[in-house]
């Protein structure tokens, strides 16, 4: 697969303004450990190879178990994530699939017992980010780094 484009050469006043969004989010208090898990599950709802790479390398390097990791995709179903994170990870996929989901209740009032309306809005943005950025990077065919395709080849 080869590169689309190169967004940050092509528009690089508005790719700007998303770099700045992004360091907002990363900003905002929200834990490191549930921010790179929401990237990692919104990344994986959208197929979003070059994410995914950038994200788990990040939450391993940030303490991250490989256990958690292999297991995101089947949280639901894995006692290895908090009430906390349980609700972040259901905000996501609503979010993330909102055509489909339309947020239901249910899933912000779970949201509500465990994160403050501040906290619900920073985690919204978060989401809302990294869909761009996934975004980005399927529709534009970013690649990730080739490392783990050299060694296979």
């Amino acid at each position: 697969m080869q590169a689309r484009l190169d967004a940050f050469k092509a528009a690089p006043h508005i790719m700007q303004a998303m770099l700045a969004l992004e360091a907002a989010t990363q900003a905002s208090g929200l834990e490191a450990s549930l921010m790179e898990l929401v990237k990692i599950r919104a990344s994986q709802i959208n197929g979003c190879a070059y994410c995914l790479h950038m994200h788990t390398r990040d939450a391993r390097a940030g303490g991250e178990t490989e256990e958690r990791l292999h297991l995101l995709p089947a949280w639901r179903e894995s006692s290895y994530y908090t009430p906390r994170e349980r609700a972040a990870l259901a905000w996501t996929e609503a979010v993330t699939l909102i055509a489909k989901t339309q947020a239901p209740d249910p899933v912000y009032d779970e949201l509500r017992k465990h994160f403050s309306e501040e906290e619900t809005v920073k985690l919204t943005l978060l989401i809302g980010t990294i869909n761009i950025w996934n975004r980005l990077a399927v529709g534009f065919r970013s690649q990730h780094p080739a490392d783990y395709a050299t060694r296979a080849a």
